[in-house]
């Protein structure tokens, strides 16, 4: 986007500031990010920074929001695809997991956790952000289920179920925890979480409204996903 990085009247917008500070903390950590050093990034004056953000947190929790924007996008579009319900948990589970032991994105929800207790602006940040993955998986369990690629459960539950084992699966990856810098077994520990949680449509089960009987089942699908 470096193409719009300055509006016409010369100053860096506020998206271009967002993605640069992304940037910074993926190159080099949360902790080297000033005003000063991101506005020497920009070419542009750290008070150019604070009128808009105010504050460094202010300006970490923005950059979050942007990130986390771009996801749901990634997701909504994902969602709406015709493939098999086990594809798209596939595809979710690769959505959010961090991508390495940099990833910026969870860099920053590391540092929103660690701050968020006392703090009620944060806190109420933090279960916005949470409730649009919560409320996209269980939407997703639930169309499984109901087209019977996915056994009868409880969608709300078990989407709470499973997104707390991933925080700690990215959490592990971000603090260099799960072997290295390789992200790859925790992706193939999220797949077996998931397996071990959400059951598949077995042949004879109950019957559920809306199923269809016209799918036939891939119970490898989860499993084979990184063959996609």
């Amino acid at each position: 986007m470096a193409g719009a990085a300055r509006r016409r009247d010369g100053h860096v917008t506020q998206e271009r500031m967002l993605e640069e500070a992304m940037t910074a903390i993926a190159e080099d950590g949360l902790s080297s990010l000033t005003m000063s050093a991101l506005a020497e990034r920009l070419g542009t004056s750290g008070g150019h920074i604070l009128y808009y953000f105010g504050s460094k947190d202010l300006l970490l929790l923005a950059a979050l929001r942007w990130s986390e924007a771009a996801l749901a996008e990634e997701r909504r579009a994902l969602l709406s695809r015709r493939m098999t319900a086990e594809r798209k948990l596939d595809g979710f589970l690769r959505l959010y997991l961090p991508r390495g032991p940099r990833d910026p994105r969870w860099t920053l929800w590391i540092e929103l956790w660690a701050r968020t207790p006392g703090n009620s602006a944060l806190g109420e940040a933090q279960e916005e952000l949470d409730r649009g993955w919560h409320e996209d998986l269980e939407a997703l369990l639930a169309a499984g289920v109901a087209r019977r690629r996915f056994a009868p459960l409880d969608a709300g539950a078990r989407a709470s179920e499973l997104l707390a084992l991933l925080d700690g699966l990215s959490t592990r990856v971000v603090l260099g925890q799960e072997s290295g810098r390789d992200p790859r077994p925790a992706l193939e520990a999220a797949r077996s979480a998931a397996r071990a949680l959400i059951a598949p449509y077995a042949s004879g089960a109950d019957d559920v409204p809306g199923g269809s009987r016209n799918e036939p089942r891939r119970t490898d699908d989860i499993r084979n996903g990184a063959a996609s």
